[in-house]
């Protein structure tokens, strides 16, 4: 009888102890959705002040600062480059968002994505992972320019990183890139930049998912053939052949984000026009 007693008390214990364990657990799991949704509210909020004091325009085609980056390959018939080539730049008047933000460095558009939004720059790779547009705490971060780059996007591998939101916010957007619905579209593969020296426009050569991994986040090369092997390690890896070939003159701006916790999802264009400010 003492047996059976003893028994049932260690049975209710454990009884005891998991449903407060799952109590626990949903309570938890509850507050990451709450906090997430605060988060993703704080950061709409800033991207609606961001667009009422920001204005973006086309560049007018007949400007005399504009450059054509000559290709030193022949320009497949399947490579949409011509068509780039009538497609404006961006300028974008940064005197408010610098006053905003005084780590504000420059603008990007991602055709047949959500991302239109300013880029910062600070001295680490951290602090705009868990920090907003406005610096407040907030975990879904900011776009960020790799510390060890240009500010104005003048090394040959410039890497701009955010958080991949699930809400499609920051660069959450950028899974489309692997779907047909983005890539039967050629004119989704461009980027245009704006930062304070200069209007730029990039075309996408490489897009892929990849285990974590930070051997596309070089920046420092020794020599052109170093160079050159590294661009056709991202042009083998893409998941769909833009036809697109990468010089040694050439200058790659890379997008990186999480795909989830395991993987990241990256995509490489290369500059291809541009206007001096």
């Amino acid at each position: 009888m003492e047996k059976k007693k003893l028994k049932l008390k260690k049975l209710n214990l454990v009884l005891f102890i998991f449903i407060w364990a799952c109590i626990f657990g949903a309570m938890l799991s509850l507050y990451h959705i709450l906090m997430w949704k605060l988060d993703g509210d704080s950061i709409n909020d800033q991207l609606e002040e961001i667009e009422r004091i920001t204005e973006v325009v086309e560049v007018d085609e007949t400007s005399n600062n504009i450059e054509i980056i000559e290709q030193k390959d022949t320009v497949d018939e399947f490579n949409p480059y011509w068509e780039f080539m009538k497609m404006n730049l961006i300028s974008v008047d940064f005197a408010d968002l610098k006053e905003a933000n005084s780590d504000t460095v420059g603008w990007i558009q991602v055709n047949g994505t959500n991302i239109n939004y300013p880029f910062v720059q600070t001295d680490n790779n951290t602090y705009y992972l868990k920090h907003s547009f406005n610096k407040s705490y907030n975990s879904a971060g900011w776009i960020f320019l790799d510390y060890r780059n240009s500010s104005n996007l003048e090394d040959r591998n410039n890497i701009l990183y955010a958080h991949g939101r699930l809400d499609n916010t920051m660069f959450g957007s950028l899974r489309n890139t692997l779907t047909n619905g983005w890539l039967d579209n050629k004119s989704n593969y461009v980027f245009k930049t704006s930062t304070l020296k200069e209007n730029s426009m990039w075309q996408v050569f490489s897009v892929y998912k990849i285990p974590v991994t930070s051997d596309y986040i070089k920046v420092d090369f020794k020599s052109d053939e170093e160079f050159l092997a590294f661009a056709k390690m991202l042009i083998d890896r893409s998941a769909y052949d833009f036809k697109v070939s990468v010089s040694e003159d050439d200058k790659i701006l890379t997008l990186s984000t999480c795909y989830d916790d395991k993987y990241r999802m990256v995509l490489h264009a290369k500059l291809i026009k541009r206007e001096k400010r």
